[in-house]
């Protein structure tokens, strides 16, 4: 059955501390609503329909992005446009505003929030990739006070989060880079605009000395969840850029992943072209 906001509870708090207020009340209750590209599609299509629907549009302490000594603070109701258009964001983590490019067309790009899409925990998330790949952490908040969390421990299952029924994402952190850094991110898809990706994978590489000093890898469609690539990442850090085993980086990759087939793809393509992709990438450090 096709739903409409018009037959839910709709509140629009003044300030984040009323927000929190309301949802502290009745756990459970609220629905937030911030961008509402997602909310709004699972009202029409019918597959959701909220009781009450709390709108954080008046919640001023929800926006903002800004530079800080060690990170970027990007508030929940900052919209992909936003990211796209942040001049020392784009300079400085590259990775992150072409994902945000890639997600849906400009429409989306204008009214989405990262806070919502993150919220929202789709495993073919274009931004979560990215972000995983950053090496991001939440803020989160409720009346009982405010916690920092890694991304890929917000992520718990397939469109579950570590999110309590009372909190809600205030902020993400994205550590500044600190030296020479390489960074890709590559979104297989259909079509470039307003397509889910069938898979896609980000990379931040530190570079130092002629090593790789760090690596980071997010992945996207390709498990339950948006997936940072741990094992993998470890049998590559610290490595020579002329000597990475590429073929046992692809090993290893395989076996973190979990793929499944469905509309968009099979698992057998997934697997193909993440290790393709990330072999060209080690290819290009090679040639560093």
């Amino acid at each position: 059955m096709r739903g409409a906001l018009s037959r839910c509870t709709c509140v629009r708090p003044g300030s984040l501390d009323e927000a929190l207020a309301l949802l502290a009340g009745e756990p459970g209750r609220w629905t937030p609503l911030a961008g509402g590209t997602d909310l709004m599609v699972g009202l029409a299509s019918g597959a959701l329909e909220p009781r009450a629907v709390l709108d954080l549009g008046a919640c001023e302490a929800l926006r903002g992005l800004r530079a800080e000594a060690e990170a970027f603070r990007i508030g929940a109701l900052c919209t992909f446009r936003e990211l796209i258009d942040a001049p020392e964001l784009r300079r400085e983590l590259p990775v992150l505003a072409q994902a945000a490019r890639a997600t849906g067309a400009l429409a989306i790009q204008n009214r989405g929030t990262l806070g919502g899409n993150l919220a929202h925990a789709s495993p073919a998330a274009d931004a979560a990739t990215a972000l995983l790949a950053c090496g991001a952490e939440l803020e989160l908040a409720s009346v009982r006070g405010r916690r920092r969390l890694p991304l890929e421990a917000f992520f718990l299952g397939y469109r579950r989060t570590a999110l309590a029924p009372d909190e809600l994402i205030t902020s993400i952190h994205v550590p500044r880079p600190a030296g020479r850094s390489v960074q890709l991110f590559r979104k297989v898809a259909p079509r470039a605009a307003q397509a889910i990706a069938k898979l896609s994978l980000a990379a931040c590489a530190e570079l130092e000395d002629g090593r790789l000093k760090a690596l980071r890898l997010g992945l996207g469609a390709v498990a339950p969840v948006p997936l940072r690539a741990r094992r993998t990442e470890s049998l590559l850090a610290g490595r020579a850029l002329g000597d990475l085993p590429r073929a046992e980086a692809r090993e290893a990759l395989m076996g973190e992943l979990a793929p499944i087939d469905d509309l968009r793809s099979t698992a057998r393509y997934r697997r193909r072209v993440a290790g393709n992709l990330l072999e060209a990438f080690l290819e290009g450090l090679a040639g560093l």
